[in-house]
């Protein structure tokens, strides 16, 4: 049987096919496709039971952490209160415990009432608008059939949401763009309405019905307007997010997008329409007639089936799946060719760039601030080499954090936008330590770093991506350690791997040691021991070995693991710096393991969000790579963070997924930390004197007390908020919680307080202490049973006789 690419995880079920407005951009009504007027008006009950069957199997197959459902139209509302409760219930039986469902509406707003959001809030439906603006901008589409405005109704479903009670409910906004609407103005009216989210879309359009141009506009319009807009939510601190604008920034630094429409990961939506046929993609309606269609139904082709669907397998097939103008582009990896709908000719099918191309094209470079193209001329070269790689021929160097940021950290947590600034501190620190440590090489490999230095100018945001990669450090950091052993092939790779990024035709020349040629971030090729030679090519890329053969694919690819809301990690089992970590890492997982870790941290990343809110977003910011180690000890559990390899982790498959959440939480401390004392002087680093961790036999340096207080922060929260979540509750779990709860507020609150009381930190040092101490204060008045404060106490003698015997054998 043929194997799936990729699970389906989002589903969008139409509750009723018909609306209540007649906006004139609508794809349902107004594009190509009619298949609207043959379909039931609303869904039936048999098929929302099968539809959910279908969904609930397929969770269990692929171990799928999240499902996420839309409930769509038409306008949903318009199904009635009674059959969205028994869509809504029925997905949650039908799927198993481990599996939570993100459950959504999107409505038009006009039917929302006082009602319906009581019944959103005890059935947990998030709930999203569409609002193209201020009253202006919204009727210039969003209208009634008989021409009245939809707008005051729209402001009061809104002001529904913004209650205290229903706020929890509210998505965000969904605002399709018109060229003709004051950017400014309508970014100010969205902004006013406080949403958590706002997405700007794009009208939908193709080659053969082309978007809106105006007469006297540019050659990018879209992109104009949504660069407006840009500026505006960069001004004003981002105050909600949107997806376009942060998908561009993640893809520019080599990550996932958030959204089909930009980047290349693949596509995993379905949808099913109000007679229980499946089809692809609602955008396809834009295209022609009947383009969605799969010929599948609820009740006779699983959602395996459906995955297999060529139409759906084109989406999830990346770069190769572009046309040759898409992959011969330089912000092909942010752009991803754009939305699949937009690219259609009649001619040619898909296999089109975006109608919207020049946009996206000028869009991306706005963004990326590279002097506005992201294809231009590399600059002069600098008068030193050795401060390549960077902007302009100047070294960049690390940019301290703004004072609340600090602070936001000392407290143990840390915002996208905060974890961001570490990331970009390190992504300068490394480019800082690479010019160190070739130009204390001797400047050997320098068609490497020329070619690496010739990148960063013509095409930066593959070089960003390489030298992001958590292991790209290491190889600099051995080399200015003395460890001359290591080579100057890792540099040589590093070039490599960009060339192929960029895809413009760059060779370079990389010696292979153990028959492999590793790409960091890419992977890995077998071929002879030798030198080869790596060039990168438009559609992918071509290495010619030492004995003249050819290769043009991965043996063997880094993995990446799709977590909900669109976020992916690497499960890096391949670079040869990963034994950063102080334990041995794991060999190449077999496929058995690989589908273990992909469940495990799907279920772990689950349990963050849950139990760990105020950790997992900057958790899902700054950790891209989790390296797995070899197993410990029967029975330990073992874990690591190397302070040269900013944004990975090293940890041993626990047993359960839990442990894996807390495992990943308490050693993204390590590497947050680790990041704050590259750019701040925390405590005097002439101390020279140890000390005891209540956790530890040993005593240790300063820093050892400080990494260990600031991770077990997170460890604290995480038991206190499942001795929350147990309040009450009898059972295993439940008093696990609350002994290790009170075992490890003291044990932190205790250290807290030796760091502070020890004289060695700096002021900044004894401002990020009185943070920590803000942090575990509150979890020091939760009350505990007095079993559960004995049981605590017991598991600390026990700890503590352990660790004596470790320290007595040792």
């Amino acid at each position: 049987m043929t194997r799936i690419p990729v699970p389906l995880t989002q589903f969008v079920v139409k509750m009723h096919s018909r609306c209540d407005l007649a906006c004139d951009h609508c794809y349902v009504y107004e594009h190509a496709d009619s298949s609207w007027r043959s379909r039931p008006k609303v869904i039936g009950d048999g098929i929302l039971a099968k539809a959910a069957e279908r969904i609930g199997e397929h969770a269990v197959a692929h171990r799928l952490s999240t499902v996420r459902v839309v409930l769509h139209g038409g306008e949903p509302l318009l199904a009635g209160p009674g059959r969205l409760r028994r869509a809504a219930e029925a997905l949650r039986s039908a799927l198993p415990p481990e599996c939570a469902l993100d459950l959504r509406i999107h409505t038009n707003g006009v039917l929302l009432s006082r009602a319906f959001c009581a019944l959103f809030a005890e059935l947990d439906v998030k709930v999203g608008i569409s609002l193209d603006g201020d009253r202006a901008a919204n009727d210039r589409h969003r209208r009634f059939a008989d021409g009245r405005s939809s707008h005051p109704q729209v402001l009061r479903a809104v002001g529904l949401l913004n209650e205290p009670e229903y706020r929890h409910l509210f998505a965000g906004l969904l605002c399709t763009v018109d060229i003709e609407n004051d950017p400014v103005a309508v970014y100010r009216a969205l902004a006013e309405l406080r949403p958590p989210a706002v997405d700007f879309l794009l009208p939908h359009a193709t080659w053969e019905a082309p978007p809106k141009r105006l007469p006297a506009g540019g050659e990018a319009p879209y992109a104009d307007w949504l660069l407006t807009v840009h500026g505006l939510w960069e001004a004003d601190g981002r105050p909600f997010a949107v997806r376009t604008f942060e998908s561009v920034h993640r893809t520019l630094r080599g990550l996932s997008s958030l959204t089909e429409s930009l980047g290349l990961e693949p596509s995993d939506l379905a949808v099913l329409e109000t007679d229980g046929t499946f089809e692809q993609a609602d955008s396809l309606k834009t295209a022609y007639d009947g383009a969605p269609v799969t010929g599948m139904n609820v009740f006779a082709h699983s959602l395996d089936d459906l995955a297999r669907h060529p139409g759906i397998a084109a989406r999830q097939s990346g770069l190769a799946g572009l046309s040759a103008a898409c992959r011969a582009c330089p912000v092909v990896r942010s752009c991803g060719g754009g939305l699949y709908a937009h690219r259609y000719r009649v001619d040619t099918g898909f296999d089109n760039p975006s109608v919207y191309c020049g946009d996206l094209m000028t869009l991306i470079n706005g963004i990326a601030g590279e002097g506005g193209s992201a294809a231009a001329p590399a600059a002069e070269p600098a008068a030193e080499p050795a401060a390549a790689p960077a902007r302009g021929g100047e070294a960049l160097l690390p940019a301290a954090l703004a004072p609340a940021q600090l602070d936001e950290l000392a407290r143990g947590y840390g915002s996208a936008a905060t974890v961001a600034a570490l990331g970009n501190s390190q992504l300068a620190l490394t480019r800082a330590m690479l010019a160190a440590a070739w130009d204390a090489s001797g400047q050997g490999r320098a068609e490497a770093w020329e070619l690496l230095s010739e990148l960063d100018g013509a095409a930066a945001p593959a070089v960003d991506a390489v030298l992001a990669h958590p292991y790209a450090r290491a190889w600099a950091a051995r080399r200015l350690a003395g460890d001359l052993a290591v080579g100057l092939g890792p540099l040589a790779a590093l070039a490599a791997a960009a060339a192929v990024r960029a895809g413009r035709g760059d060779a370079v020349a990389v010696p292979v040691r153990g028959g492999w040629l590793h790409l960091p971030t890419l992977g890995r090729v077998a071929v002879p021991d030798g030198e080869a030679v790596v060039t990168g090519r438009a559609d992918g890329f071509e290495v010619r070995a030492a004995d003249g053969s050819v290769r043009t694919a991965l043996d063997q690819p880094l993995r990446r693991v799709r977590l909900a809301g669109g976020w992916t990690v690497a499960l890096e089992d391949l670079d040869p710096l990963r034994d950063s970590h102080d334990h041995p890492v794991a060999e190449r997982l077999p496929e058995p393991e690989l589908l273990s870790w992909t469940g495990a941290l799907r279920e772990a990343w689950e349990l963050l969000g849950r139990d760990l809110p105020g950790y997992a977003e900057g958790i899902r910011a700054g950790l891209g790579t989790v390296t797995p180690l070899r197993p410990g000890p029967a029975g330990r559990d073992v874990s690591s963070a190397a302070r040269q390899a900013y944004g990975a982790v090293g940890i041993a498959r626990p047993a359960t997924a839990p442990t894996l959440a807390l495992l990943l939480a308490h050693e993204f401390q390590h590497v947050k930390l680790g990041a704050v004392l590259d750019l701040h002087d925390l405590y005097d680093r002439a101390d020279d004197r140890l000390y005891f961790a209540p956790w530890r036999p040993d005593p240790r340096p300063l820093e050892g007390l400080l990494q260990g207080t600031y991770a077990h922060l997170a460890v604290t929260e995480y038991w206190g908020t499942r001795t929350v979540a147990y309040d009450g509750l009898a059972g295993e779990a439940a008093e696990r919680a609350r002994a290790q709860f009170g075992l490890w507020r003291r044990y932190t609150a205790e250290a807290v307080e030796r760091l502070a009381g020890s004289g060695a930190l700096t002021g900044l040092g004894a401002r990020f202490a009185e943070g920590m101490r803000e942090s575990v204060e509150p979890w020091l008045a939760v009350p505990l049973p007095a079993a559960a404060e004995r049981d605590a106490e017991r598991a600390r003698r026990e700890r503590d006789e352990r660790s004596h015997l470790r320290s007595v054998e040792a």
